[in-house]
């Protein structure tokens, strides 16, 4: 069954400091490691589930005063996640594009500022990017091919918002990603899930 924004309420309220701020991002057949060098990437120890990937954000910031982004990576069926608490490198079209050479890449992102990002990209092309919370505002070569599973998946476009209707764009924004990768994140995942981690240098 096609997951909706419903599915993806409990992230919020499990795992807040990660909602808080967030890149979810999945590359089709590529390993961690390759994914790592793409972004031009360090290796860092491993971590276990998201809070440890938290803390170990947290403190790189500080102690790369902002110049480095953590990022942990894991695989699940033939696509790699990675996950970077406070960052954005993955929804970043600059750094996206030309890691994305020979796959596929979905990558969605939300910051403390109520900044977010959707990015669909595949062999360096931007097929859609768009804001969640504004899904009618789209650009790429295909912004009108997933309107369907964007309307399935719970994205409240203009037409169809109500001044008590609660917004969803995150969930939808993961439903979205589930859909295009058949990747099921899960709160089992983010809890105990050894993470391959590294770091990159922002900018």
């Amino acid at each position: 069954m096609t997951a909706t924004a419903a599915d993806y309420v409990w992230l919020e309220k499990l795992f807040p400091d990660l909602a808080e701020a967030y890149c979810f991002t999945l590359v089709y057949q590529v390993s961690p490691s390759e994914l790592l060098a793409r972004l031009g990437g360090q290796v860092e120890l491993s971590r276990t589930g998201t809070a440890a990937i938290v803390d170990a954000a947290v403190d790189l910031w500080a102690r790369s005063d902002r110049a480095r982004q953590f990022m942990a990576m894991t695989t699940v069926g033939d696509w790699t996640l990675l996950i970077e608490p406070m960052g954005c490198l993955g929804a970043t079209e600059e750094d996206a594009l030309p890691a994305s050479a020979g796959t596929r890449w979905l990558s969605h992102f939300s910051d403390i500022n109520g900044i977010s990002g959707f990015l669909w990209a595949q062999d360096t092309v931007n097929r859609l990017t768009f804001e969640p919370g504004l899904p009618d505002h789209r650009w790429g070569t295909t912004p009108d091919e997933l309107l369907d599973a964007m309307h399935h998946s719970g994205f409240q476009f203009w037409d169809e918002t109500s001044d008590t209707a609660e917004c969803l764009a995150t969930g939808a924004a993961f439903a979205l990603a589930d859909h295009l990768t058949g990747v099921r994140i899960t709160p089992e995942l983010l809890r105990d899930t050894v993470f391959v981690c590294g770091s990159a240098k922002i900018g």
